[in-house]
């Protein structure tokens, strides 16, 4: 799944238009490397998004296409 699809489906970036641009402006990392929304997410991947005061370090858990408010948390665990 293309990580801006995944960044939206996930909950973490409220819009896909929105996740593009931050990849665009690196401020998406995925395993401590900028990448591009075209990116594969595979399971076991580290991202990291920085917007606003903190960055925001999650780990990949799980992919499925579609995901409901109350479980999009369970494709992914925060990390510190």
């Amino acid at each position: 799944m293309r990580l801006d699809k995944y960044l939206k489906i996930t909950r973490l970036i409220k819009r896909r238009t929105v996740a593009n641009e931050a990849c665009d402006a690196g401020r998406v990392l995925v395993n401590e490397k900028p990448a591009r929304a075209s990116y594969d997410v595979k399971v076991g991947d580290i991202i990291t998004i920085n917007m606003g005061q903190k960055p925001l370090k999650v780990k990949v858990l799980g992919i499925s296409e579609y995901a409901t408010k109350e479980n999009a948390a369970e494709n992914y665990t925060v990390i510190e």
